[in-house]
């Protein structure tokens, strides 16, 4: 597969210290920059999609005429939420 470039940038000297600062063992700028543009790509798809969810979400919602109290669904997700902690917690008793 053919490669290509990204722009190259120009930043304060401080920035640049900064990010050499934090690199890992046998970790190079290039690929610091790199994964941080791969994951801002992939956090961007996602918040994306998220929105168009959510607005599928309420023109479903206007077409149908049924909603859902916030409430309420804040009200199951933490029942959801404390099941699966209590699961995962006796999972990890088994185990030890």
């Amino acid at each position: 597969m053919k490669t290509a470039t990204l722009p190259s940038l120009r930043v304060e000297p401080a920035l640049r210290d900064d990010a050499e600062s934090v690199l890992q063992e046998g970790e190079t700028l290039s690929s610091f920059v790199e994964t941080a543009v791969r994951e801002q790509v992939a956090l961007r798809r996602q918040r994306e999609a998220f929105i168009a969810r959510g607005i599928m979400s309420r023109e479903d919602a206007r077409r149908t005429g049924r909603y859902h109290d916030a409430v309420e669904v804040v009200g199951e997700l933490r029942q959801m939420l404390g099941e699966a902690k209590a699961k995962a917690k006796s999972g990890r008793r088994r185990t030890a």
